[in-house]
């Protein structure tokens, strides 16, 4: 959960939409009362401050959220539209750990804020895999292809899942059968169809599951 407090409507769909193709789930917040409450109620795994002039500056709000002793040790990116350097020093040296300034790029900022959510929950990572355009976030169960979703069936995710945590390791159909399906006694083509069917569905990245002949199928860039 990551707690986002910005009064940019456009800002706010957009952050929402990029970190939900990652399982990242977003509360926006426009007000200083609200925000400081949720933090108090539900303390969420990061937080993301905007500019909100008629709420204070961003130096004061961050101060006042590092004072509270629940979010003390917090990850928090701050979104400025001070393009000074000494402004951006002042925010990192009152406790923010990275700074952007406005207007953002909101793939650089999405690669941010997994980078700082990753080194601030390492024991909980959820296993995340890029091959070319093909994207999977295994514990949202999400898959994209140039950044667009892709729609699988249970068995078409949990063989490209499996595929992709073999690290380039050649699997048998056999193989496959045993650990998606749950035997290893029925019939192979079973497994030729899915994976005919989950290529036709990645479109550019179907040629990452590529077919040993004879042997089984890996992924490979």
């Amino acid at each position: 959960m990551v707690y986002l407090f910005e009064d940019d409507a456009k800002i706010c769909n957009a952050v929402t939409e990029a970190l939900g193709r990652f399982g990242i789930v977003t509360e926006s917040y426009s007000k200083a009362s609200e925000f400081f409450q949720a933090i108090e109620e539900n303390l969420p795994q990061l937080v993301v401050f905007g500019a909100i002039p008629s709420e204070g500056d961003s130096l004061s709000l961050l101060r006042r959220l590092r004072d509270m002793r629940v979010a003390g040790n917090l990850p928090v990116i701050v979104l400025t539209g001070l393009a000074e350097e000494a402004d951006r020093v002042a925010l990192l040296d009152a406790g923010a750990d990275d700074c952007m300034s406005k207007p953002i790029g909101i793939r650089e900022f999405t690669a941010r804020v997994r980078a700082l959510l990753r080194r601030a929950y390492p024991g909980t990572e959820v296993s995340e895999f890029r091959v070319g355009p093909l994207y999977v976030h295994a514990g949202s169960r999400l898959v994209t292809v140039n950044d667009e979703p892709v729609t699988l069936t249970k068995k078409e995710f949990d063989i490209l899942l499996y595929l992709l945590r073999s690290g380039g390791t050649v699997v048998s159909r056999e193989r496959l059968l045993t650990e998606v399906w749950g035997y290893s006694d029925g019939e192979s083509r079973t497994v030729d169809v899915h994976i005919r069917t989950l290529r036709s569905k990645l479109g550019a990245a179907g040629q990452c599951v590529e077919t040993i002949r004879g042997v089984g199928y890996c992924i490979r860039a």
